[in-house]
């Protein structure tokens, strides 16, 4: 596993990317690339457009040319790596693929891209079949809001997955009540106790967990201690209500939990850097649990479940702290100015 592989996946259907356009998609649909789970395959389910596939496929190609495919991510942010995967396709995978990314706000069409300024994360690059390949992206001190992956000259891909750091657009967060936890204003999960079943990003998602698997659930503990997760919120700010969402979490929620603030702005030593903002408190299976509450300025929680079990979505609206704003606003124009 590289470093950038436990960065969100900034395309991933399930926090808002979408295949906008293709070259071709003959054989299996382009929307597939973004598919969050494991690529699936069952031999010998032939269609009327042949073997099916969990991913994209193109016609062959008699006329030179490569085929290619528009991606909007679902978060902007900073891309760090890219992982174009074959998995499943053997005789028909791509030879090469490329990935370029550009910045562009709004919600330009298809033909609206074009005259964007595409710049070359990943170049041309040899690939195998059945086979995850991970390549590291350019470093270019951007923030890109679109991906577009070439495929040499055609060919089948199962996903791709573009991993990176959240950078949110300050028009959506200042001045309003906001999810300080939300993976998508740019919190995200920088330590936790254990993550066997799933990962703990997940109880940051948007939306409602659908089942136990989108949220974040631990093994089983049997050494008397309990588990935790530490979020580095979006930015430094107020919280005003603390949800603690186990739906789907039936047999296996925690019994209790406590909730801690802390400001990495002081000294660790320092007594006023960190507080309870809710004490140990029962937990129920399956339900939602709300606390309204009124913290000094945080800027990362540490969630305690005990001893073990899963949490499906945990959301802190607040305020964001006025100097944080600020920085928020001069970070978004500094990473999508021209070049």
């Amino acid at each position: 596993m590289t470093d950038f592989s436990s960065l969100p996946d900034l395309a991933v259907r399930t926090l808002g990317g979408s295949v906008i356009a293709a070259s071709d998609e003959s054989f299996a649909a382009k929307e597939n690339l973004l598919n969050p789970w494991a690529p699936a395959f069952r031999p010998e389910t032939f269609g009327p457009k042949g073997q099916e596939y969990d991913g994209w496929e193109t016609a062959r190609r008699r006329g030179g040319g490569h085929d290619w495919a528009l991606i909007r991510l679902g978060l902007p942010g900073r891309i760090i790596g890219v992982v174009v995967d074959t998995a499943w396709f053997k005789g028909n995978f791509p030879p090469h693929a490329s990935v370029e990314a550009c910045f562009a706000d709004g919600h330009p069409s298809p033909a609206e891209l074009l005259d964007a300024d595409w710049v070359e994360i990943v170049p041309r690059s040899p690939l195998e079949g059945d086979t995850v390949h991970e390549f590291a992206a350019a470093e270019t001190g951007r923030v890109f809001t679109h991906v577009r992956l070439a495929m040499f000259p055609d060919g089948g891909i199962a996903r791709l997955r573009v991993h990176g750091h959240v950078v949110p657009n300050p028009e959506f967060l200042t001045g309003l009540t906001v999810d300080l936890a939300a993976l998508e204003n740019g919190a995200r999960v920088v330590e936790c106790s254990d993550m066997f079943y799933s990962s703990p990003d997940n109880m940051l998602h948007p939306g409602l967990a659908r089942n136990q698997a989108e949220g974040w659930e631990t093994a089983r503990r049997r050494d008397g201690g309990h588990d935790w997760a530490l979020i580095h919120l979006a930015a430094p700010g107020v919280i005003r209500l603390a949800e603690i969402d186990t739906t789907n979490l039936k047999f296996n929620a925690p019994a209790e939990f406590a909730l801690f603030g802390f400001d990495d702005r002081r000294p660790p030593d320092n007594k006023a850097s960190s507080w309870i903002l809710v004490p140990r408190t029962p937990l129920r299976p399956d339900t939602r649990h709300r606390f309204r509450l009124s913290s000094p300025e945080v800027t990362s929680v540490r969630l305690d479940i005990f001893p073990d079990g899963g949490v499906a979505r945990l959301r802190l609206l607040g305020d964001i702290a006025p100097d944080a704003e600020r920085d928020l606003v001069a970070r978004w124009d500094a990473l999508t100015r021209p070049r």
